[in-house]
């Protein structure tokens, strides 16, 4: 981490002293043989073309000096803020190699659970909080995202100003670096900010009679610091311009087509994050979702773009063919005046037009690609259902996963935007931020103010369309208090706790939920095993069939404990293992790219080493990662759940929806059905998941 930062302090103050050099200190006349003296002359030095240090100096104008003491000035609070790094990170260096015994070599092949599991047996030795006996894993996330799951919490419900409507583009995203910094720092950590450290939230703001004075104080700092960014914009947009062209210029010499590549947007990595998330797990599952969602977006495409991008590409590359012949030939026409710029603007003509035009031999579903592109993210608008081939749809997964072009024209405009959104955005909403902290922060023992949606509460925050139908059993007894209209703002949206919980729930076999949380997580593990595992002629038809049965129905079930190991039938019998339990003891590593679990463990009969061999793919999962098939399949379970709600709102207690139909055995043990119609049956099961049937009589 020390390296990293040392590297960016350096690297900034090359960028301004090589920028003021290029500026000042080159003599572009000589260097372009502009000058008379030089014209035929037959090699010029870089002692020709380079000025003095006392001739460079001397040419530096006022507006020149003023901005290398303005950057000067910038570069000593970034290396006063590095020194104070260093000592907090050399405190955490050493907690790790005296209270968690993790040296420094052993630091890479450690997964963050082990180095969970050691500060949870660290606490009970050192007790370094004195509140609390036991840190449990949700303590330990709520302190590592205090602030993002604030940031979250805050893009759930619309609190900050995020979404614009440009008169010719429509509706549009804005989100940036600069300004996800300047909004962190009003809210957060900035010596104005509601919280007066990083555990507690000011004692004002927790105070009902004293909200529109702190709205009205939080209203002007938002304005001073919106008309301070403004003042700024000069400065910052010039170094905007300069890091990107130093950073990009090469890239897009070497592979013109590269802006044209799609990655999530700092918006999307909001709004698609679970409450209780470290960054690791968002970046392994955003990274599973990126091919489906580039397959996705690239199954759009227009004729007559692609027309014009065909005839456009003939001419440049006919044009280009000719020059590289020419130059293989003889190398010195590339000497000839404006040749080797033309083979540069030609070559990405080329590059560009071919991103426009789409692939001829690639079938395009865009349904199936939706639905896979959701067992990853896990958050997409109900209103997309069954609309995946509209340009609406498009739109809206383009503002998640947008070009990186798009993404550099967003920060190089940031500078310029910025001050215009902090002024005439966020400060009118101020008083919506100061009733949101107040209404929405919990005090937790030994742990400080969190926010309450990261809580995980069901009663409080849960969405009852999402889980109403699994706690109508009887061994539910809470859902009579879930939440109902009239307290619909403190409702997380789009099903936000539910998933969040249930993901938490995976990723950390050991935690033990509040009573209401595994209630939930016990209905919906029931109905998973109902539909999956309890059924004698699935699993058989699973077992014998790997034709004619749909991918993502066999890739699910593969990975939700359908197929014993060894062909093991005896193993099919119903078990107490379960998709949504505490058996599951997932490793991933820093990036989420390793996955392991004890060799004792097992996932419903399925050892960790035979998933990780089997060849079912969900396109993009890899099934070696039982906690992201179990998480695609309950997302799927709980969509159909909501997606019945809002058909049918007054029989939602009633409906228990479910992926596969259910299918009833003869009540002759010795009739047995055949395979072939078994697996014509789970193809129409996923015809059915449209129309919402469930039941399908096989005699």
């Amino acid at each position: 981490m020390m390296l990293q930062e040392s590297f960016e302090l350096l690297q900034f103050a090359f960028i301004v002293g090589f920028s003021s050099f290029l500026l000042k200190c080159v003599n572009y006349k000589v260097l372009f043989r502009d000058d008379p003296n030089f014209t035929n002359t037959s090699k010029i030095t870089l002692s020709d073309v380079m000025d003095g240090p006392a001739e460079c100096v001397a040419s530096f104008t006022v507006t020149m000096w003023t901005c290398i003491l303005v950057s000067l000035f910038c570069w000593i609070l970034r290396l006063v803020s590095v020194i104070y790094h260093f000592f907090q990170y050399s405190e955490i260096r050493s907690f790790y190699q005296s209270a968690l015994q993790i040296d420094d070599k052993d630091l890479d092949n450690l997964t963050w659970h082990e180095v969970q599991q050691r500060l949870r047996k660290a606490q009970q030795e050192f007790q370094m909080c004195i509140h609390k006996v036991e840190l449990t894993e949700l303590d330990i996330y709520h302190r590592i995202l205090r602030f993002k799951n604030y940031l979250v919490a805050m893009v759930n419900k619309n609190v900050l100003p995020l979404k614009f409507k440009i008169p010719i583009c429509g509706e549009t995203v804005f989100l940036t670096r600069g300004l996800k910094y300047n909004m962190e720092f009003l809210l957060f950590w900035g010596p104005w900010a509601p919280f007066d450290n990083s555990w507690h939230l000011r004692d004002d703001y927790k105070n009902a009679n004293r909200r529109r004075e702190l709205a009205k104080d939080l209203s002007k700092v938002i304005g001073y610091i919106g008309v301070l960014n403004l003042l700024l914009a000069p400065l910052v947009l010039l170094w905007q311009l300069l890091y990107a062209f130093f950073s990009y210029a090469e890239i897009v010499k070497r592979e013109p087509g590269s802006l044209g590549t799609r990655r999530w947007s700092i918006y999307g990595r909001l709004y698609l994050r679970h409450f209780n998330e470290l960054d690791h797990e968002l970046q392994a599952r955003l990274s599973r979702a990126y091919r489906p969602a580039t397959r996705y977006l690239s199954g759009f495409s227009s004729n007559m773009v692609a027309i014009f991008a065909r005839n456009f590409a003939f001419l440049a590359g006919a044009i280009l063919a000719v020059l590289v012949l020419l130059t293989v030939y003889d190398e010195d026409v590339i000497t000839v005046e404006h040749v080797l710029t033309l083979i540069t603007i030609l070559g990405a003509v080329v590059a560009g037009c071919r991103v426009l035009i789409p692939e001829e031999n690639v079938v395009w579903c865009p349904e199936s690609l939706m639905e896979t592109v959701l067992t990853q993210v896990h958050y997409l608008p109900a209103e997309w259902k069954d609309k995946a081939h509209t340009n609406e749809v498009r739109a809206g997964v383009a503002k998640l996963f947008q070009y990186k072009a798009v993404y550099l024209l967003e920060e190089l405009i940031s500078p310029v935007v910025t001050p215009f959104i902090l002024y005439f955005g966020l400060r009118p909403r101020a008083q919506e931020i100061v009733d949101f902290l107040r209404q929405f922060t919990v005090d937790v023992v030994g742990v400080g103010d969190v926010c309450s949606f990261a809580q995980l509460d069901l009663h409080k925050h849960g969405q009852a369309q999402w889980h109403a139908s699994l706690t109508s059993d009887e061994r539910c007894s809470f859902h009579e208090s879930l939440p109902t209209g009239e307290n619909h703002l403190e409702e997380a949206e789009g099903g936000k706790i539910e998933l969040s919980l249930i993901h938490f729930a995976l990723t950390n076999p050991e935690w033990r939920p509040p009573e209401a949380a595994e209630e939930f997580l016990t209905a919906l593990r029931s109905l998973i095993q109902n539909e999956l595992i309890v059924n004698p002629l699935v699993q058989q038809s699973v077992l014998s069939q790997s034709r004619g049965i749909p991918s993502l129905i066999q890739s699910l079930a593969r990975s939700c404990s359908l197929v014993p190991p060894s062909g093991d039938t005896q193993s099919l019998r119903p078990k107490n293992y379960s998709v949504i339990g505490r058996g599951i003891a997932k490793r991933e590593g820093p990036l989420g790219s390793r996955v392991g679990t004890d060799n004792s463990s097992y996932i419903g009969g399925m050892s960790a080493n035979e998933l990780s061999h089997s060849d079912s793919t969900l396109d993009g999962l890899a099934l070696s990662e039982p906690v992201a098939a179990n998480m695609a399949l309950s997302t799927l379970l709980l969509r159909d759940i909501q997606s019945q709600h809002r058909r049918n709102p007054q029989n939602i207690r009633n409906v228990v929806p479910g992926v596969m139909p259910e299918i009833r055995e003869s009540p002759h043990e010795d009739n047995l059905a055949d395979p072939d119609e078994v697996a014509a049956v789970l193809s129409a099961a996923v015809k059915n998941l449209s129309t919402g049937s469930r039941t399908v009589n096989l005699k």
